[in-house]
């Protein structure tokens, strides 16, 4: 009786650890992406409160002027996080293209 050894079939998978340093990729270059957004668009905002006085009893004086730029760094990465203006995707569709991830 002749005996059947059943070989296995290779398929064209990716090792696990290789799949894992892939998305590991992803999640990096999405995050470089939407903190370049967040940057884009805190730039974007400054003009806007350049030139504002806002006036007493709710005006900061020179303290606001100083922390200006950190609020609109973070008007920025929240418009960022909750979607922004498209920027992040394109930006991350390049970045995956260049690494050879698309």
């Amino acid at each position: 009786m002749m005996d059947l050894v059943a070989t296995p079939v290779s398929t064209p998978q990716t090792p696990i650890a290789g799949r894992t340093e892939d998305l590991a990729k992803r999640a990096r270059i999405r995050d470089a992406a939407e903190k370049f957004e967040a940057q884009f668009l805190a730039i974007m905002l400054q003009p806007m409160f350049e030139g504002t006085q806002v006036e007493a009893p709710f005006g900061g004086g020179p303290g606001e002027d100083m922390f200006r730029s950190l609020m609109t760094e973070a008007m920025g990465k929240q418009m960022a996080s909750a979607g922004g203006i498209g920027l992040a995707d394109t930006v991350q569709r390049e970045m995956l293209k260049m690494q050879g991830l698309d």
